[in-house]
């Protein structure tokens, strides 16, 4: 049995779960027979066979009488970058969970390689020990440290309310026009080596998201440099910059699940034991500021990144924005609550998110698990990043409205690119050795 949404209420249409029986044949669908041999010689063809096909499924929505609301679609189609020899796509209505939750509850189907009765081992965030010191310095620190939280969280939470009312991003060529989640969006991904992210981690006391975010800083400097006037190059630095000086506001909105997410044991319990888990989406925003311009020396975008996100983990800017939010839903109704959350995305630029994966080799019922490449369509964004970890790789997804970027490969290039100056500069700059 499953839970699926229906409509209910008298004032307004709400929703509630109710159990409803599952035909996985109405939910799993595999096309025709792909002919092959129509690849031959073509090493990206695969690739482009599958990001057509994945473009097309957001042109249609999953049919409302095959509840719940996901199907699965397995295509025979060999791909390129990174390797496989078939790809399946999740297509999942939110309705059903965050993003979180959902490739938890993926990942507690597959088992590891090497031991297949094992499930796959996620790295879990490290927390920081307690406050050093005794006595008096003790409770300085501990009421510094409560100073803080307040202040930037007071900042923070002025600002997402700056941002409903009139605060708004600068048009750039990444910024989606209003409407823009109505249209069918193009979606490209590239693997690149966890390894580089790591030395780069290592070599600058950084985190996997740091980088992440400096690489993905870097990339959208890089692309917009071009777009508004000089080609970007191997040898870019401030000499070959055309973007206006400090005058870009370019932000990101992180949705966050302030809820904690349900770790595959559990998941993998619900199903096996028929246990329970806590699920939903109990959102919160996060807006992440860009800083837009083209550096001399590429670990400055880093340290950048890395300045920002430290200072939002001394704050409690998603909790607050998610009981604003909840406020205003149960004051106004969904439809006003809705239309917050609309207005504070089309005031942003992108979406960013980073996902942390297995640690092994995993599969699904024996088969392989090459990669993994979540992403989102539908929301009022003409870009959305995503960064998944698998394994020893790092796949950065790209969701793009084509009417706004209409080169997402070369934009998915330009992060690349961006991850290779910067491992290069960390290499440079403290005498390692390339492995």
């Amino acid at each position: 049995m499953e839970q699926v949404p229906v409509e209910g209420g008298k004032e307004e249409k709400q929703l509630k779960w109710v159990p409803s029986a599952v035909n996985l044949d109405n939910h799993v669908i595999v096309p025709p027979e792909i002919d092959q041999s129509t690849f031959a010689g073509d090493a990206d063809a695969g690739k482009k066979f599958v990001e057509d096909y994945i473009s097309d499924l957001t042109k249609t929505k999953i049919d409302g009488s095959k509840q719940p609301l996901w199907d699965l679609h397995l295509l025979n189609v060999r791909t390129s970058e990174p390797d496989a020899e078939a790809v399946g796509v999740f297509r999942i209505h939110h309705s059903l969970g965050d993003g979180v939750s959902l490739t938890s509850l993926l990942l507690a189907c597959t088992r590891q390689i090497a031991d297949p009765d094992a499930l796959p081992t996620i790295p879990t965030p490290r927390r920081n020990g307690g406050v050093l010191g005794r006595g008096f310095w003790r409770a300085v620190v501990a009421v510094w440290t409560a100073a803080v939280l307040m202040w930037n969280t007071a900042v923070d939470v002025a600002a997402f309310l700056l941002t409903a009312i009139w605060v708004e991003d600068t048009k750039t060529p990444l910024k989606g026009p209003h409407g823009v989640e109505f249209l069918p969006r193009r979606f490209v991904w590239k693997s690149m080596s966890l390894d580089d992210f790591k030395l780069v981690k290592n070599a600058m006391n950084a985190t996997i998201n740091d980088v992440a975010l400096g690489a993905t800083q870097a990339g959208l400097s890089r692309y917009l440099n071009r777009k508004l006037g000089k080609r970007g190059s191997e040898n870019d630095g401030e000499q070959n910059n055309s973007l206006p000086a400090g005058s870009i506001r370019l932000r990101s909105t992180l949705l966050v699940n302030v809820r904690p997410g349900p770790g595959i044991q559990a998941m993998a319990d619900m199903m096996e034991k028929d246990t329970e888990v806590k699920w939903g989406n109990w959102i919160g925003f996060i807006l992440l500021p860009f800083t837009i311009g083209i550096r001399d020396d590429p670990l400055d975008y880093v340290r950048q990144a890395k300045a920002v996100v430290d200072r939002k983990k001394r704050s409690l800017e998603a909790l607050f924005t998610f009981s604003i939010a909840e406020f205003v839903l149960k004051l106004f109704g969904t439809r006003r609550s809705n239309a917050l959350s609309h207005r504070i995305i089309t005031r942003t630029t992108l979406c960013f998110t980073n996902l942390v994966g297995p640690l092994e080799e995993i599969g699904y019922y024996g088969h392989p698990l090459a990669f993994l490449a979540p992403s989102s369509f539908n929301q009022p964004h003409g870009l959305m990043i995503n960064f998944q970890s698998c394994v020893d790789k790092m796949t950065v997804v790209l969701s793009v409205d084509e009417s706004t970027i209409p080169d997402p490969h070369q934009l998915c290039d330009d992060i690349v690119h961006s991850l290779e100056l910067i491992k290069n500069a960390v290499i440079s700059s403290h005498g390692l050795s390339q492995s």
